[in-house]
Protein backbone atom coordinates (compact mmCIF):
# COMPACT_ATOMS: atom_id res chain seq x y z
CA UNK A 1 0.00 0.00 0.00
CA UNK A 2 1.35 3.17 -0.83
CA UNK A 3 0.36 6.71 0.20
CA UNK A 4 0.64 9.97 -1.97
CA UNK A 5 1.84 13.27 0.30
CA UNK A 6 -0.53 16.02 -0.51
CA UNK A 7 1.49 19.39 -0.51
CA UNK A 8 0.14 21.98 1.67
CA UNK A 9 0.10 24.96 -0.87
CA UNK A 10 -2.84 25.23 -3.20
CA UNK A 11 -0.60 26.30 -6.12
CA UNK A 12 0.91 23.45 -5.76
CA UNK A 13 -1.42 20.96 -6.15
CA UNK A 14 -3.36 19.24 -9.12
CA UNK A 15 -5.53 21.36 -10.48
CA UNK A 16 -9.40 20.61 -10.64
CA UNK A 17 -9.78 19.24 -14.36
CA UNK A 18 -11.59 21.66 -16.36
CA UNK A 19 -12.09 22.75 -20.20
CA UNK A 20 -13.33 25.82 -21.25
CA UNK A 21 -15.76 25.32 -24.27
CA UNK A 22 -17.19 28.67 -26.01
CA UNK A 23 -20.64 29.50 -24.59
CA UNK A 24 -23.68 28.63 -26.92
CA UNK A 25 -27.37 30.57 -26.93
CA UNK A 26 -28.38 27.39 -25.01
CA UNK A 27 -26.37 27.77 -22.39
CA UNK A 28 -28.02 31.33 -21.64
CA UNK A 29 -30.27 30.32 -18.87
CA UNK A 30 -26.94 28.48 -16.54
CA UNK A 31 -25.15 31.92 -16.93
CA UNK A 32 -27.93 33.66 -16.09
CA UNK A 33 -29.07 32.09 -12.77
CA UNK A 34 -25.29 31.69 -11.95
CA UNK A 35 -25.59 35.61 -12.41
CA UNK A 36 -28.70 35.76 -10.60
CA UNK A 37 -27.47 33.04 -7.59
CA UNK A 38 -27.33 35.05 -3.93
CA UNK A 39 -23.90 34.01 -3.42
CA UNK A 40 -22.58 35.47 -6.24
CA UNK A 41 -24.57 38.48 -6.54
CA UNK A 42 -22.46 40.57 -4.02
CA UNK A 43 -19.64 40.68 -5.96
CA UNK A 44 -20.65 41.16 -9.91
CA UNK A 45 -22.41 43.04 -11.86
CA UNK A 46 -25.23 41.26 -13.99
CA UNK A 47 -25.74 41.85 -16.68
CA UNK A 48 -29.11 41.51 -19.13
CA UNK A 49 -29.35 37.92 -21.75
CA UNK A 50 -28.60 40.37 -24.63
CA UNK A 51 -25.45 41.83 -23.24
CA UNK A 52 -24.22 37.71 -23.31
CA UNK A 53 -25.83 37.25 -26.69
CA UNK A 54 -23.78 40.34 -27.71
CA UNK A 55 -20.37 39.17 -26.32
CA UNK A 56 -21.02 35.43 -27.67
CA UNK A 57 -21.24 37.22 -31.28
CA UNK A 58 -18.78 39.97 -30.65
CA UNK A 59 -15.12 38.85 -32.04
CA UNK A 60 -13.60 40.99 -29.49
CA UNK A 61 -15.39 38.47 -26.50
CA UNK A 62 -14.46 35.79 -25.57
CA UNK A 63 -17.75 33.81 -23.54
CA UNK A 64 -16.70 30.59 -22.02
CA UNK A 65 -18.53 27.99 -20.24
CA UNK A 66 -16.19 26.16 -17.76
CA UNK A 67 -16.49 22.64 -17.40
CA UNK A 68 -15.31 20.71 -14.51
CA UNK A 69 -15.22 17.36 -12.57
CA UNK A 70 -14.90 14.06 -13.50
CA UNK A 71 -18.08 14.17 -15.86
CA UNK A 72 -17.52 17.51 -16.98
CA UNK A 73 -20.33 19.05 -16.31
CA UNK A 74 -21.00 22.74 -16.77
CA UNK A 75 -19.67 24.41 -13.19
CA UNK A 76 -19.49 28.14 -14.36
CA UNK A 77 -18.23 31.04 -17.04
CA UNK A 78 -15.95 33.11 -17.84
CA UNK A 79 -15.88 36.37 -20.22
CA UNK A 80 -12.36 37.68 -22.03
CA UNK A 81 -12.50 41.29 -22.96
CA UNK A 82 -9.78 42.39 -25.57
CA UNK A 83 -9.16 39.58 -27.59
CA UNK A 84 -8.52 41.73 -31.23
CA UNK A 85 -6.75 44.66 -28.52
CA UNK A 86 -3.79 46.08 -30.86
CA UNK A 87 -1.92 46.88 -27.30
CA UNK A 88 -2.52 42.90 -26.65
CA UNK A 89 -4.19 43.70 -22.97
CA UNK A 90 -7.05 40.98 -22.31
CA UNK A 91 -9.91 41.89 -19.68
CA UNK A 92 -11.06 38.60 -17.34
CA UNK A 93 -14.53 40.41 -17.46
CA UNK A 94 -16.00 38.25 -15.63
CA UNK A 95 -15.59 34.71 -13.74
CA UNK A 96 -18.47 32.85 -11.91
CA UNK A 97 -18.14 29.36 -10.38
CA UNK A 98 -21.13 27.57 -9.50
CA UNK A 99 -19.35 25.12 -6.46
CA UNK A 100 -17.20 27.36 -4.72
CA UNK A 101 -14.03 25.60 -3.37
CA UNK A 102 -13.61 22.61 -5.26
CA UNK A 103 -10.26 24.61 -7.45
CA UNK A 104 -12.80 24.68 -10.37
CA UNK A 105 -12.16 28.58 -10.53
CA UNK A 106 -8.38 28.38 -10.04
CA UNK A 107 -8.02 25.62 -12.87
CA UNK A 108 -10.25 27.53 -15.22
CA UNK A 109 -7.89 30.82 -13.96
CA UNK A 110 -4.88 28.97 -15.51
CA UNK A 111 -6.89 27.93 -18.25
CA UNK A 112 -7.83 31.35 -19.36
CA UNK A 113 -4.19 33.11 -18.35
CA UNK A 114 -3.20 29.97 -20.74
CA UNK A 115 -5.80 30.80 -23.63
CA UNK A 116 -4.65 35.00 -23.18
CA UNK A 117 -1.23 34.66 -23.55
CA UNK A 118 -0.42 31.57 -25.86
CA UNK A 119 -3.52 31.31 -28.07
CA UNK A 120 -4.76 35.12 -27.97
CA UNK A 121 -0.92 36.61 -28.18
CA UNK A 122 -2.19 38.30 -25.01
CA UNK A 123 1.19 40.96 -23.26
CA UNK A 124 -1.11 41.75 -20.72
CA UNK A 125 -4.00 39.87 -18.69
CA UNK A 126 -6.07 42.29 -15.96
CA UNK A 127 -8.70 42.08 -14.09
CA UNK A 128 -10.80 44.27 -11.93
CA UNK A 129 -12.35 42.90 -8.65
CA UNK A 130 -14.78 44.28 -5.65
CA UNK A 131 -12.84 45.32 -2.58
CA UNK A 132 -15.27 43.20 -0.55
CA UNK A 133 -14.44 40.06 -2.87
CA UNK A 134 -11.41 38.79 -0.19
CA UNK A 135 -11.81 35.27 -1.55
CA UNK A 136 -11.34 36.21 -5.37
CA UNK A 137 -8.81 38.57 -4.68
CA UNK A 138 -6.58 35.82 -2.79
CA UNK A 139 -7.19 33.21 -5.84
CA UNK A 140 -6.15 36.32 -8.18
CA UNK A 141 -3.16 37.55 -6.24
CA UNK A 142 -2.00 33.57 -5.34
CA UNK A 143 -2.15 32.93 -9.04
CA UNK A 144 0.70 36.00 -9.56
CA UNK A 145 -2.15 38.83 -10.46
CA UNK A 146 -0.28 41.88 -9.24
CA UNK A 147 -2.14 44.84 -7.57
CA UNK A 148 -2.21 48.33 -10.00
CA UNK A 149 -5.00 50.04 -8.43
CA UNK A 150 -7.63 50.80 -6.42
CA UNK A 151 -10.80 52.32 -7.88
CA UNK A 152 -12.26 54.00 -5.07
CA UNK A 153 -16.08 53.95 -4.29
CA UNK A 154 -16.51 52.65 -8.06
CA UNK A 155 -19.33 50.66 -7.69
CA UNK A 156 -22.37 51.00 -6.15
CA UNK A 157 -23.75 48.10 -3.84
CA UNK A 158 -26.06 47.48 -1.36
CA UNK A 159 -25.20 50.18 1.47
CA UNK A 160 -23.46 52.38 -0.54
CA UNK A 161 -20.39 51.93 -2.38
CA UNK A 162 -17.03 49.13 -2.88
CA UNK A 163 -14.13 50.14 -4.80
CA UNK A 164 -12.84 48.13 -8.06
CA UNK A 165 -9.24 46.87 -7.70
CA UNK A 166 -7.38 46.09 -10.44
CA UNK A 167 -4.67 43.36 -10.87
CA UNK A 168 -2.65 42.38 -13.82
CA UNK A 169 -0.25 40.08 -15.16
CA UNK A 170 2.46 40.76 -18.03
CA UNK A 171 3.16 37.85 -20.25
CA UNK A 172 7.09 37.51 -18.73
CA UNK A 173 5.42 37.22 -15.31
CA UNK A 174 3.65 34.45 -16.85
CA UNK A 175 6.63 33.06 -18.70
CA UNK A 176 8.32 32.91 -15.05
CA UNK A 177 5.43 31.38 -13.04
CA UNK A 178 5.71 29.14 -15.91
CA UNK A 179 8.95 27.79 -15.59
CA UNK A 180 8.90 27.57 -12.02
CA UNK A 181 6.05 24.90 -12.76
CA UNK A 182 3.00 27.70 -11.05
CA UNK A 183 1.04 27.09 -14.41
CA UNK A 184 0.17 23.08 -13.72
CA UNK A 185 -3.14 22.39 -16.08
CA UNK A 186 -5.30 19.54 -14.92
Amino acid sequence: MSIAAVPASPPQRTPARVRLRPTMQSDLDFVLTLEQDRENLPFITPWERMQHEASIRFPDFRHFIIEGGAGLDAAGFLILIGCRSPHHSLELKRMVVQHKGQGLGRAALRVAKKIAFDDLGGHRFWLDVKGLNSRARMLYASEGFVVEGCLRDAVRVSGGYDSLIVMGMLKPEFEARRAQGLEIFG
